[in-house]
């Protein structure tokens, strides 16, 4: 498996990923703004999270924050 950062194209837009205990992490802002084609994605996510108060409630548990490698 390639352990490399890299940024993969998903329908011709990049979606920035991380490998990470063993298994692909990708940046939720990427895949939101290439699914929906947001101009603002974080606005979407927030959105979304306010209008389902389950998800918002386990967000942190489904979203998990990596430290940057530098």
């Amino acid at each position: 498996m390639d352990s490399s950062n890299a940024v993969v194209a998903f329908q011709g837009k990049g979606i920035r990923r991380t490998w990470h205990e063993e298994e692909w992490c990708f940046v939720v802002e990427d895949v939101v703004a290439t699914l929906t084609d947001s101009n603002d994605p974080k606005q979407y996510i927030q959105k979304i999270k306010q209008r389902d108060p389950i998800l918002a409630q386990g967000w942190v548990q489904i979203v998990h924050t990596l430290q940057s490698r530098k």
